[in-house]
């Protein structure tokens, strides 16, 4: 089992996104994202949250918030259970990223993106503010074939 966070951090109408593009063998490669990372032992989601985004963004984050549980499989991998955040304040200069290049990206154009087709709707619910929600995410490559939202089915396609 895999636990992850994952920040979207938001200014002027935009978010900063991360498109993967450095990474070998990478799961999201050439996909836009937000930062984040795996926990390390003993890390809260949120000691996990604010570390990992200091490493690859270089900012320290002073406002932000837990905003959902996502489940996400991949091709009958393991799950990889992520602690999805939002952040609205911070401090610091956004710094080079290993993983790929960073960029504020208007809401308005992250559904032009290279996005996985489940972050289009957890961005949905985001931007309608919706409470703190469980959604779980199947995908066979990159098609998702499976999504629940909160326990109930909102997709299902055949393979």
């Amino acid at each position: 089992m895999e636990l992850t966070t994952l920040c979207y951090i938001e200014k002027d109408d935009s978010y900063l996104m991360l498109h993967r593009v450095s990474k070998k063998n990478d799961v999201n490669k050439d996909k836009w994202i937000g930062v984040g990372g795996h926990f390390e032992a003993g890390e809260s989601p949120e000691d996990c949250l604010l570390r990992e985004v200091k490493e690859e963004t270089g900012l320290i984050l002073t406002s932000y918030r837990f905003r959902g549980l996502l489940t996400f499989v991949f091709n009958d991998n393991e799950a990889e259970y992520i602690c999805l955040y939002t952040a609205d304040g911070f401090e610091g200069e956004i710094t080079d990223c290993d993983e790929g290049t960073l960029e504020w990206v208007s809401k308005k154009k992250i559904p032009e993106l290279n996005l996985w087709e489940g972050d289009k709707i957890f961005f949905e619910l985001l931007n309608r503010n919706e409470p703190f929600f469980s959604m779980k995410l199947v995908y066979q490559g990159d098609t998702l074939v499976d999504c629940e939202l909160n326990g109930e089915k909102i997709l299902t396609r055949k393979e």
